[in-house]
């Protein structure tokens, strides 16, 4: 019983454990992606980017801007498009048709959609363009995964709990002609303090064993990830945790463990305290 319910918290802190992490890393990742997103801010003929430049980079959530004038984005276009007599081409056409242009990126994913509905609103500004359903749809990936996450683990919280209360309670009775004899002089903090510290225990070494499969596995894809060409490692660079993340991780994975144990040890020995 003592193996189930270390068994039991371990598989509950380490789906927990890998569960935190991918989410920090998605998070790693929305947050490069939005911050790499262009917001492309086209303005009218008659508007001159000197005057809504500093406007745009009063925003909040306003990460960089790019000025592209009218000529930068016709010299592009005639290029791509393979003509050498770039004057011909534009008195062809009387005059230069296109607009200036702000490429602005957004701090993260999640100001896409607020930075672009300000940005629209600003006078001068003709039409504004972004990525709209790809931002949308990764965003949502990420709720979705911290909503199952959430919901796994209070299952397995809920379990670990039950089945370190059963654990605590057998242990519990197993010694209660000891515990009988020691209710003559001692009080029952004294009584049932071991067994208290035997739940939290479980609950630590559950939370050790958890954070040293999720080490082995980290160890394992980063070496499987290093044998792969550069292209997959700068797509999967996201995926490192911060300093500050990997001396959280196992932090919390105790803490979670050491609350798991405490709690289910408390409940077992209520009942036989008020005895």
């Amino acid at each position: 019983m003592n193996w189930a319910a270390i068994s039991t918290v371990t598989v509950l802190l380490f789906l927990f454990g890998m569960s935190l992490q991918t989410s920090w890393q998605l998070e790693t990742l929305l947050n490069q992606f939005g911050s790499q997103l262009e917001v492309s801010v086209y303005l009218e003929t008659n508007a001159r980017v000197e005057t809504i430049k500093p406007l745009v980079a009063q925003m909040s959530e306003v990460a960089d801007i790019q000025t592209i004038t009218k000529e930068q984005a016709w010299d592009k276009l005639v290029n791509e498009l393979g003509i050498t007599d770039i004057a011909a081409a534009t008195q062809q056409l009387g005059e230069n048709p296109l607009v200036d242009e702000l490429k602005v990126k957004a701090l993260n994913s999640e100001a896409v959609p607020t930075l672009a509905t300000e940005l629209v609103k600003i006078r001068g500004v003709d039409n504004v363009q972004y990525v709209d359903e790809a931002v949308r749809n990764i965003s949502r990936l990420h709720q979705g995964l911290n909503w199952v996450s959430l919901t796994f683990a209070i299952i397995l919280t809920v379990t670990a709990i039950a089945v370190t209360t059963t654990t605590i309670r057998l242990i519990v009775t197993a010694r209660r002609k000891e515990i009988e004899v020691m209710q003559v002089g001692a009080t029952c903090t004294w009584i049932y303090l071991p067994f208290i510290l035997q739940g939290i225990t479980f609950g630590v070494l559950g939370g050790v064993i958890a954070w040293g499969l999720i080490s082995l596995i980290q160890q394992f894809i980063s070496k499987l990830i290093a044998q792969q060409a550069e292209f997959i490692q700068f797509l999967t660079h996201g995926f490192k945790l911060s300093l500050a993340q990997t001396i959280l991780l196992p932090l919390v994975l105790l803490s979670f463990g050491s609350i798991v144990g405490l709690i289910g040890s408390l409940l077992a020995v209520r009942r036989f305290a008020k005895v």
